[in-house]
């Protein structure tokens, strides 16, 4: 069905909706309960008096609350807005001008509600409304659409190319992002926008399509963020399709069994033996090859999958650690990452215990890697009390990116962190830049004092592995030590590794 006979079709759906729900429906009223009365008795007649004006009220009240004649209120429910939109087109048609749609992303809501409460959130939005309004014309629409979505809708104007909407959307965009002080101290977001205007839709225009294609602009925004704004184009649809195929692909990828986490080994700096491994998901495409997490990790992600990601990946971990018992492979523990959305799960306790229990190993052997931006931004909460219900199952947490999101010493205790992942950003060039190596030195001075055990990320050569050890930092990991791998060829390479410690001490004692 083309997109001009789908508007069509929806003004013909509205045009009967408003005659079937106009007040001259009410002069039919006596003559319509007197037919039900000799038809159906009295139950029929006083359905008929009660139900047609309780009818015309709905159909009024929905029809007044998306009239863009008249005022909207404040939220609505994002299915409404194809309806909005096709009567903006409609107006916009019939004086032959355009109209515009413009989607508002207020990123660090969410935030603001952990912080200092849900209050002080939903005063954020209704001050970011407010001056959203302000900012609008008088024809124009101006809605929320979510916890953190608004929309504008341009009303008609020969005026809205788009040099003139991305001057608008940057408008918008500085008015928002100014810090919005209450009570509970200041609070700031950052805004992302993305807009379409019905020129720029080809052939006849509805309003589903205009929310469509603004959403697609946002979406791209959003990709690009924080603080994007981006404009539709034709290019965005075609790009919408291979997102939509990639997200299709992973779901099934993950049904089939296709990701699964490849290993990188973690070693001691003290004893040079295998301290733990930690698992990294990736894709073995069947035609593509290994596929890198950064490619498939945002689609999981966008469709809700990183729950059972972290289950597949938890399984296998677990599987693996068993099966290199089994065969007598010496590996400590096994770390597993868990993003922000899966540590907000009611059910991640109990879900981890009872796979630890399933599968005997116990909880000590088990890592639980942790985004240091995630302590940071949670101190309370659901996020919160799982660090503190795995830490007191035993599990170990390993604060990862240390360095780059400014958790608190406080935070650091209450959390009851044993590791600290130093991020990759302080290891590089160490061996070559003072700056850095007095940074780094820094960093393990303070974990020393906290009684916190480290972990340099990203060693790439000889030369940083044994300046960090020099330094004190308990235990590396990166390429230079070994690339992640899969279970068996872990095995492998951990027997070899033992077999040159081993031959190694064995020279250190004959030299003796």
């Amino acid at each position: 069905m083309n997109s001009k006979l789908k508007a069509g079709i929806l003004r013909q759906r509205t045009e009967l909706a408003e005659w079937l729900g106009g007040q001259h429906m009410l002069a039919f009223l006596p003559a319509l309960s007197l037919a039900g009365f000799w038809l159906g008795g009295e139950m029929t007649l006083i359905a008929i008096a009660l139900g047609l004006p309780a009818l015309y009220g709905i159909t009024s009240a929905r029809r007044q609350a998306l009239d863009p004649d008249g005022p909207l209120p404040d939220l609505i429910d994002a299915a409404a807005t194809p309806d909005l939109a096709q009567q903006m087109i409609d107006r916009a048609l019939k004086a032959d001008v355009a109209t515009a749609c413009v989607l508002i992303e207020a990123e660090g809501l969410d935030t603001v509600a952990r912080r200092s409460g849900d209050d002080a959130a939903q005063a954020l939005r209704s001050t970011l409304l407010k001056r959203l309004r302000g900012l609008t014309r008088r024809g124009d629409k101006v809605v929320r659409i979510g916890d953190s979505r608004f929309m504008v809708l341009l009303g008609p104007s020969i005026h809205l190319d788009l040099e003139s909407l991305l001057t608008l959307a940057e408008r918008v965009q500085r008015t928002l992002e100014e810090p919005v002080s209450f009570e509970t101290g200041s609070h700031y977001v950052s805004v992302s926008l993305g807009f379409c205007g019905s020129a720029r839709l080809q052939g006849e225009p509805s309003g589903a399509q205009l929310i469509e294609a603004a959403q697609t602009a946002l979406t791209e925004a959003l990709s690009h963020g924080p603080s994007a704004i981006r404009a539709w184009s034709e290019g965005m649809r075609a790009e919408r399709r291979a997102r939509k195929s990639l997200l299709d692909e992973v779901e099934r990828a993950l049904t089939k069994g296709q990701i699964q986490p490849w290993f990188q080994p973690q070693l001691c700096t003290s004893t040079g033996r295998i301290s733990g491994v930690e698992a990294l998901a990736r894709w073995i495409h069947p035609e593509r090859g290994i596929v890198p997490p950064m490619e498939f990790l945002g689609a999981l992600e966008q469709a809700g999958q990183l729950d059972r990601l972290s289950e597949v990946i938890l399984q296998h971990s677990l599987t693996a650690l068993r099966g290199w018992d089994a065969a007598g492979v010496e590996i400590p523990k096994v770390s597993v990452n868990f993003s922000d959305i899966e540590l907000r799960s009611t059910h991640l306790v109990d879900r981890i215990k009872w796979e630890l229990d399933r599968f005997g190993i116990p909880a000590s052997r088990l890592g639980i890697e942790v985004l240091e931006t995630v302590i940071a931004d949670s101190p309370e909460g659901i996020t919160a009390r799982n660090i503190v219900g795995l830490s007191q199952l035993g599990c170990q947490i390993d604060l990862d990116d240390f360095g780059t999101g400014h958790a608190s010493i406080t935070a650091l205790r209450r959390f009851t962190v044993n590791r600290l992942k130093i991020d990759r950003s302080f290891v590089t060039r160490v061996d070559r830049d003072e700056e850095q190596r007095r940074m780094l030195a820094a960093v393990l001075g303070l974990a020393d004092r906290l009684g916190l055990e480290t972990v340099a990320e990203g060693v790439e050569s000889v030369a940083e592995h044994a300046l960090l050890s020099q330094l004190g930092c308990d235990h590396v990991q990166g390429f230079g030590i070994a690339r992640p791998m899969p279970a068996d060829q872990l095995a492998d390479w951990a027997r070899h590794h033992a077999q040159r410690i081993a031959g190694a001490q064995k020279l250190g004692r004959g030299a003796g």
